[in-house]
């Protein structure tokens, strides 16, 4: 098996293929087609040849897809039509988005009219890292100091105990390791674009730690969603239930903190999550990660547990491409090459671009839909964008490589 992450020609030839996967494949077939010059913001459930399969509009997608925008304008060229069309995004969120609480929606019509408002708050977190980004590119001090009250906001409503209804009764209280991933890349953007923070720091370290403490099990060699209030195994199918993809997104979370702080031992927590959720999520007979797992290998209550979702294997890729960079070791350019070659030989569809979202468990096409509520011009951009910049062949001052253990 070819193994390019092995090689400097290899890591090369990858940064090419992922610039232009983002430029000539994906940015294509979302832009300009899916800017709504009528009411603002973003068009974005669409077939798989780009046509409009729905007007609505998610507001976590307006919020992503205006900081992958500007992600582009500050990383790769500052081209005006992309800031302009994240501008649109912003003001579709600033004036359609938020509630009279000062809460945001979760689900509203093409004119901004308000269909869904869900408990948790992860409007919040993307709707703050579009500020940030627009405060980077445009010197902004007004979206700067939005992206900030919106991360304390976001912290606030999913951390202060009592503050969120909450999803079950007091009978089996259970914590979540989603909000604590969401808060540390979050955090990391801000950080980024506005540069270190007392208050954002001190959440990242926080949900740092209480992932490394309550959610990455050695003694199970796994990560589990969600645990008990004391941090034990809830032994109910909510409490087995393991999602691959998701706890190796957080995984190169981690390991991009240990990056920034140059902390080997934070590296390898990410590193070991990557390891165990790869051994318990990739799928032996046809290749791919499973979507759910069960923390004890027992059957799984969600019916979708098989399928092959597109997220996890930009997750996928993007750990398995920082793990190498960090360390240098062998195996996870062998499990890049893996997930990078399944991937693109069943997600990509080379006639109409971009990548199909769901497959059946075989790797054939479940749906061909391109683009609704939950998919949307994010994880796929940001997989190819972030890997060019870690993989382009330009020296980066001050790298850092973690020592591989023993």
């Amino acid at each position: 098996m070819n193994e390019p992450l092995a090689t400097p020609a290899g890591r090369a030839e990858l940064a090419a293929t992922y610039r232009d996967c983002l430029l000539r494949d994906i940015v294509p077939f979302w832009f300009p087609q899916c800017v709504d010059s009528l009411h603002g913001g973003f068009l974005h459930c669409r077939n798989r040849d780009g046509s409009l399969l729905d007007t609505d509009k998610w507001v976590w997608a307006q919020g992503r897809m205006t900081w992958m925008l500007l992600m582009l304008y500050l990383t790769v060229e500052p081209r005006p039509d992309w800031l302009s069309w994240a501008q649109r995004g912003l003001d579709f969120l600033e004036r359609n988005c938020f509630d009279r609480d000062g809460r945001m929606f979760f689900h509203v019509t093409r004119d901004g009219q308000p269909l869904r408002k869900r408990r948790y708050a992860y409007s919040e977190s993307f709707a703050a890292i579009a500020h940030a980004a627009h405060a980077a590119a445009t010197g902004s001090a007004a979206s700067a100091d939005r992206a900030k009250a919106l991360f304390a906001q976001f912290v606030d409503w999913n951390f202060t105990p009592g503050k969120m209804p909450p999803k079950f009764t007091d009978v089996r209280p259970m914590l979540g390791m989603g909000p604590r991933m969401i808060a540390i890349v979050t955090g990391q953007e801000l950080r980024r674009w506005l540069g270190p923070d007392e208050f954002v720091n001190g959440w990242i370290e926080r949900c740092v730690d209480e992932i490394a403490r309550w959610f990455v099990r050695p003694e199970l060699r796994a990560v589990l969603e969600s645990v008990g209030a004391d941090g034990a195994v809830v032994d109910h199918f909510d409490g087995r239930l393991l999602n691959p993809g998701h706890a190796i997104e957080g995984a190169w979370f981690l390991m991009a903190e240990g990056e920034y702080r140059r902390d080997a031992a934070l590296v390898r927590l990410g590193c070991d999550m990557l390891d165990w959720m790869w051994e318990r999520g990739w799928d032996p007979e046809f290749g791919g990660l499973f979507y759910f797992r069960d923390l004890h290998g027992r059957p799984v209550q969600e019916y979708w547990h098989d399928m092959k979702f597109w997220w996890p294997h930009d997750e996928a890729i993007l750990a398995t491409v920082l793990a190498h960079r960090l360390t240098g070791e062998a195996k996870y350019a062998r499990m890049h090459a893996l997930v990078h070659d399944w991937s693109f030989r069943h997600f990509a569809d080379p006639q109409f671009g971009e990548w199909y979202g769901y497959l059946h468990r075989d790797g054939r096409v479940s749906s061909p839909v391109k683009g609704n509520l939950w998919k949307s011009f994010f994880h796929h951009p940001r997989m190819a964008w972030q890997c060019w910049q870690w993989l382009a062949p330009e020296p980066r001052s001050g790298a850092f490589r973690a020592e591989p253990p023993g």
